[in-house]
């Protein structure tokens, strides 16, 4: 009976969504994803891609922008398709496959890819090292040539899966194994990660009639993803299990010994050992808690910083050794200091971060229900605090994770502030950004789930918007820069979470921001010396310098930052950010009290929350002046069939299944200009439907989402003389 009554609670605690009523949720009608070639979602004719060659490929250009080999004064901005596929989301495409889904990143306006699990795809089922699966090899050979033809370069982990190319796993997608921790410390993992490349990126690879490594098209290597030792200990660790590796304490030992002449000056350093603690025999402790400061710790990172170091610097050897020319990035998450000392030898750096991260698929898996613009886009701010100004930077991971409400929210944040920083890549994170079509027989297909973004007509329509505002370069570069002074070992504190100040972070929301070397600072003003400093002092600074506009309107206080180009306006109390530029006008928001005037485009009325964008896309990139238009309206998109086990829906127990599910939502819209014009829905595969709405002089009118071709994402605004 108690049995009984337990299920019966979690049944009753489990809720469908109150807004799945059929009078706010519609089906998507759509089954083909393919954009139609001339539709309004093809940007090929305004974003195309060239051939890759010797004089096209990719290299840290003027002020350490990437650039073109022979134009190295002309920076590229580099719009990423994330392929992490796996068998449960379909694995790599047959020939045919790759042909089509390659044209298809050119037509939505990708021009770069990052291919990640590639280890673990070619050893799928293998037994013996190193064995590939010869069909998935001969795939991904295939892909890579197919993108190369389509001028989409490639990005590549030189290790994803800490299995790495050990046969006999079938956990290659999990947080298992060691080998990511075992590349700092052990030669026999060094050696592994080094075949790995050698039998992978050296392999002559017959459709281009080249090794991978030697490719123009291979624009950057990461070493090995996420493989941070701090990071991976966490990633590792088990209730009941000492915080680090054992493995780590006999280096650490021998460290010690070498920064310190006895235990007695330990003891004087630390201010205390155990009875049982001697330098001289070895025997110095690890931390028992990573998360308790201490001298203990920051000792810890300092080892940790200096391992590292050295780790990229042999990898990154053995590369070059191999004949690559392209960059090299490694230790691309977890914005700490200790990290960022990491990573300042390296060539570009890489960085991921998630807004509302999601641990996995499982029922009880659980996000916040948050908004990113209610905390200024920590998420952008602590990976803009990482970079080292005058690197190449590039976001290889990023995402505001389904099934979050606010995520609409991802599509202007991440590209308006990723070009405001001047940042060089930008890689949405997912099996894949695309699908060809819905109601592939695949797992992680077969409904929408966080990392997963083809699916999500939400997360599409950003990523449409993302190709506008960042690869076109609709949001300028700031013109002001603010370097974050770093000391070095000096920086460090007894608490291995420490990062840059959020208080520092906010004037990411205003201008660029970066770290360079103390010693490379002179004494001008708009400079972050200390972390005790405050944006508001630094902004008043700039302010009487002239570096800033005395007209910006940011005010840290009030939750209100301003670009300092104009074109970018967030403001936490409302809810709110503002994209206005010559070719796209943009908002979202969780709250609309009054309307917003964007300049050309004025938002009166929305019945909900949601992203509004209306952006050129004809040969007069100016809204002012442009006869076609598109006008993306997104709100939110369930499955059919989601089952929370609260009514804010945080706690998800099932994830439902196909049809997605978009939420109906009204907005009243006005441009400043008059026409003969008419307003036609696009479907997701970019066919234009008659017009729903049209008129003559102003131009008025309310947009249903609800169209009577199927719930849509998007709209093409045409106009002519009237």
């Amino acid at each position: 009976m108690r049995l009984l009554l337990a299920a019966a609670a979690i049944f009753l605690g489990c809720f469908m969504p109150p807004a799945n009523a059929s009078d706010q949720w519609v089906p998507v009608r759509d089954v083909s994803l393919e954009v139609q070639p001339g539709s309004p979602l093809d940007f090929s004719s305004f974003l195309p891609n060239g051939v890759i060659d010797a004089d096209h490929r990719l290299v840290a250009g003027e002020g350490g922008r990437l650039a073109h080999a022979q134009s190295p004064k002309k920076p590229l901005r580099m719009l990423c398709s994330s392929l992490a596929w796996s068998p449960a989301s379909g694995g790599f495409p047959d020939h045919e496959g790759a042909e089509r889904y390659a044209r298809q990143l050119a037509l939505h306006g990708y021009n770069i890819a990052r291919l990640h699990f590639t280890d673990a795809s070619l050893m799928f089922g293998r037994q013996k090292d190193f064995d590939f699966d010869p069909e998935t090899l001969d795939r991904i050979h295939y892909l890579l040539a197919a993108l190369k033809r389509n001028g989409i370069y490639w990005i590549i982990d030189g290790l994803s899966s800490p299995r790495g190319a050990y046969g006999g796993h079938d956990d290659r997608w999990e947080a298992n194994g060691d080998l990511k921790l075992r590349l700092h410390l052990d030669e026999e993992a060094f050696v592994h990660w080094k075949r790995l490349q050698e039998t992978f990126l050296g392999r002559v690879n017959p459709y281009t009639g080249i090794a991978p490594i030697r490719d123009d098209a291979l624009a950057l290597v990461i070493l090995a993803n996420e493989n941070g030792i701090e990071f991976d200990s966490v990633v590792h660790e088990r209730p009941g299990e000492p915080a680090y590796e054992k493995a780590l304490a006999a280096p650490f030992n021998r460290w010690l010994a070498k920064r310190y002449a006895s235990t007695d000056q330990l003891a004087q350093a630390w201010g205390k050992l155990g009875d049982d603690e001697r330098l001289e025999t070895g025997t110095v402790r690890l931390p028992p808690d990573r998360y308790a400061d201490s001298l203990r710790m920051r000792d810890l990172q300092a080892f940790f910083t200096e391992l590292e170091r050295a780790s990229a610097t042999r990898m990154s050897r053995s590369l070059r050794d191999l004949g690559y020319r392209g960059l090299i990035s490694a230790y691309n998450n977890w914005p700490t200091i200790q990290t960022a000392l990491s990573r300042r030898d390296v060539e570009a750096i890489a960085m991921n971060t998630y807004h509302d991260w999601v641990g996995g698929y499982a029922p009880g898996s659980a996000l916040l229900q948050v908004s990113s613009i209610a905390d200024g886009a920590n998420y952008l701010r602590m990976i803009a605090a990482a970079r080292w100004i005058g690197k190449p930077f590039i976001v290889s991971e990023y995402d505001h994770l389904f099934w979050n409400r606010y995520r609409y929210e991802a599509g202007l944040v991440m590209p308006a502030y990723a070009s405001l920083q001047g940042w060089d890549v930008l890689c949405r994170h997912g099996h894949g950004p695309i699908v060809l079509a819905y109601g592939e027989p695949y797992p992680h297909k077969r409904a929408m789930l966080p990392y997963a973004i083809a699916l999500d007509p939400v997360a599409r329509a950003g990523e449409t918007l993302a190709a506008l505002l960042y690869r076109r370069g609709d949001v300028a570069t700031s013109g002001l820069t603010v370097p974050f002074a770093v000391r070095g070992e000096d920086d460090l504190g007894e608490d291995m979470q420490a990062r840059e100040p959020e208080r520092l972070t906010e004037l990411a929301l205003t201008g660029g921001i970066g770290l360079v070397p103390a010693d490379n600072i002179d004494d001008r003003v708009g400079v972050a010396q200390s972390r005790t400093q405050a944006a508001e002092e630094i902004l008043t600074a700039l302010r009487d310098s002239g570096s800033l506009s005395g007209i910006n309107q940011t005010d840290t206080e009030a939750g209100l930052h301003e670009s300092d180009t104009g074109q970018i306006r967030l403001d936490r109390r409302a809810g709110q950010l503002r994209v206005s530029t010559t070719a796209t006008e943009a908002a979202a928001f969780s709250s609309l009290r009054e309307p917003i005037d964007l300049g050309i485009l004025r938002i009166e009325q929305a019945d909900g929350d949601g992203l509004v964008a209306l952006s050129a896309i004809d040969r007069h990139p100016s809204l002012a002046q442009s006869r076609r238009m598109l006008l993306i309206f997104a709100t939110d998109a369930q499955n059919s069939g989601m089952i929370f086990r609260d009514s804010e829906e945080k706690v998800i127990e099932d994830f439902g299944s196909l049809p997605v599910l978009i939420r109906k939502g009204n907005v009243d819209l006005a441009l400043k200009r008059r026409a003969k014009w008419k307003i036609s829905p696009v479907g997701l595969d970019g066919t234009v439907y008659p017009p729903v709405r049209s008129g003559a002089g102003s131009i008025a009118f309310r947009l249903s989402n609800d169209t009577p071709y199927g719930p849509t994402t998007y709209f093409l605004l045409e106009l002519e003389d009237g």
